[in-house]
């Protein structure tokens, strides 16, 4: 991972289930070691072979309430009962050392950053916000094809896509998913373009 000479860039992707946004972000984790990772906080425990600070950095569930309070982190969640969380900290260090940073977040933690960057002098002018598009069509068919989930829960999903293509517009750049090297292609020229502007 290679800083480059001005501040770094943070590329926000986002999109619905099915959008293959998880494989064009670590495809481009791979093919550029400009970028880096935002390492997320969680309050569970290590699993077999991860690492604090690697994986991810590990705190005590009520330590990481008083985080969460003191307004450490720029966006957080609970999932299943157990918090996860971006620290502030690990973000504006990264970014000021001139490292660009990728992050796979959902429609409301995209809306987080785009808030943030209005607020917060760290993210000011170098937020870059992506959505992949796709149709809830494609949608069922994706997640059908997967073959992982029960219809059910393709219907919710298939709901859950259909708000959050509503919310497309509010992003700075937009990509109508076609194939996996189409996508990621795509992605790679708003990054270069963007990286290029701020040089």
């Amino acid at each position: 991972m290679e800083p480059h000479a001005s501040s770094g860039l943070m590329l926000v992707v986002s999109g619905p289930a099915g959008s293959g946004k998880t494989t064009v972000c670590d495809r481009m984790l791979e093919n550029y070691d400009t970028i880096g990772r935002v390492i997320t906080s969680t309050s569970r425990d290590p699993r077999p072979g991860e690492a604090d600070g690697v994986d991810y950095y590990f705190f005590p569930p009520e330590e990481f309430g008083k985080m969460i309070d003191h307004g450490e982190f720029y966006e957080h969640a609970q999932v299943h009962g157990r918090y996860y969380g971006s620290l502030k900290r690990e973000i504006d260090a990264k970014l000021a050392a001139g490292i660009d940073l990728l992050l796979n977040v959902d429609v409301q933690g995209a809306a987080t950053y785009r808030q943030a960057s209005l607020d917060n002098d760290a993210l000011r002018g170098r937020v870059v916000t992506v959505f992949i598009q796709i149709s809830p069509e494609q949608v069922r068919e994706r997640l059908e094809h997967r073959n992982s989930d029960d219809d059910a829960e393709i219907q919710r999903r298939i709901e859950t896509a259909t708000k959050e293509l509503e919310e497309a517009v509010h992003y700075d750049h937009v990509i109508v998913s076609g194939s996996r090297d189409e996508d990621f292609a795509r992605l790679a020229a708003i990054y270069e373009t963007e990286r290029k502007a701020r040089a």
